[in-house]
């Protein structure tokens, strides 16, 4: 499995830079193409368990959300209550067809249109903001390197479960070590990326290194959170996207988190 996952980073990863690099209208349809599959999968883990979410209105609003918050083709306000009055529709119409749980069901629809599309335009929105490009490139490697630091400290010395029942293999060295590897990352990349910014960018080693932990140390949160998930619906990945690495929303778990407080940093460390 490892191998399988090496071989995906190495052939995709060359891609995904060369996408966030250019930006535009490429990295906004790569991104909601990612949220529309992920929003997609989230509908399906519920469905394994008997309840009955709506997979169009996951789909189509996860977009439209992303659109809403990265644009202004949509106002955000009214294309976030169109959607919850939409699904508060379907699910009434739903019940009166015999639908046993459409409470539940109305819940996990608004549920999936809020964490993939309203948290995962975060990943538009970082790009967005000046200097963008360079803080997303420090927010996302920093969870990358964190994540594998946790992975193989973990392996090697990890004896101390971090969440025993959401993620058993996950253990408190691993994680300690990962906080450590996304702040020196953080504050490796952005003495790299200062040459790009500019010498009167806030990208600096120390902004780098606060970003970097702060990510390192919350991100992983998504995580758990989507393990949370799988665990509740007995199964190892919320799809078959990428060999070794599950599906969607599998690989965005912690990417939406860490653009979302990547975003907010970046605003507060830019002063």
């Amino acid at each position: 499995m490892f191998r399988d996952r090496l071989a995906i980073v190495l052939l995709l990863l060359p891609l995904l830079i060369g996408v966030i690099a250019v930006g535009g209208w490429l990295y906004i349809a790569g991104v909601c193409l990612v949220l529309v599959l992920a929003a997609a999968e989230f509908g399906l883990l519920f469905r394994r368990v008997g309840l009955r979410p709506s997979l169009p209105l996951l789909v189509i609003g996860a977009a439209a959300l992303v659109v809403a918050r990265t644009s202004d083709l949509l106002p955000v306000e009214a294309a976030l209550t169109a959607l919850i009055l939409a699904s508060m529709t379907w699910h009434l119409i739903d019940f009166e067809r015999g639908a046993p749980r459409s409470g539940t069901d109305f819940a996990v629809t608004v549920g999936g249109l809020l964490y993939v599309g309203w948290i995962g335009a975060y990943l538009i929105k970082l790009r967005q903001l000046p200097d963008g490009l360079w803080w997303l490139m420090l927010a996302l490697p920093a969870v990358w390197l964190a994540d594998s630091a946790a992975y193989f400290v973990g392996r090697a010395v990890g004896k101390h479960r971090l969440a025993p029942r959401l993620s058993p293999h996950k253990t408190w060295e691993g994680y300690l070590a990962g906080v450590v590897m996304g702040a020196l990352s953080g504050a490796a990349f952005a003495a790299l990326w200062r040459i790009g910014a500019g010498p009167g960018s806030a990208v600096t080693p120390l902004n780098g290194m606060i970003l970097g932990a702060v990510v390192s140390v919350l991100a992983p949160l998504g995580d758990v959170g989507i393990s949370m998930f799988k665990r509740e619906v007995g199964v190892k990945d919320s799809g078959n996207l990428l060999p070794g690495h599950g599906g969607a929303l599998d690989r965005i778990d912690s990417w939406i988190w860490a653009s979302a407080l990547g975003y907010y940093l970046a605003l507060g460390l830019a002063g």
